[in-house]
């Protein structure tokens, strides 16, 4: 994404709000790889997560992450370099393998202009 291309250069920070819901009892198993394969790789090119929680009331085969980037540029280029990471590639191949996932929903958002992230 070029800065004079990006449709969202004007925003300073973004939010993806990723809510996955695993098949019934899959969810510890998907988490416990994600821990020992993904987290690592993803971490280092994303960042650490604005947050990474599962439900406490509701559909408790749900996980949710945010993580946060300075616009959608920046995420563009940053999860680009995650899909290119060896390690990351392996941790996908080894979640398909597991099928522990059913739905993956992604949101981009925005805070309002009250709401000042921390970090």
């Amino acid at each position: 994404c070029r800065a004079h291309t990006c449709p969202f250069e004007e925003t300073p920070v973004i939010f993806d709000v990723r809510t996955y819901t695993c098949k019934p009892g899959m969810l510890n198993r998907h988490l416990a790889l994600y821990k020992q394969m993904g987290l690592a790789p993803q971490s280092r090119h994303l960042g650490e997560p604005f947050a990474y929680m599962v439900g406490e009331t509701g559909n408790v085969n749900q996980y949710m992450h945010i993580w946060a980037y300075q616009d959608a540029c920046a995420r563009e280029r940053q999860r680009a370099a995650l899909w290119l990471d060896p390690e990351w590639l392996a941790y996908v191949a080894e979640s398909g393998k597991l099928g522990a996932l059913e739905v993956q929903e992604s949101r981009l958002m925005k805070p309002v202009d009250f709401f000042k992230p921390k970090g």
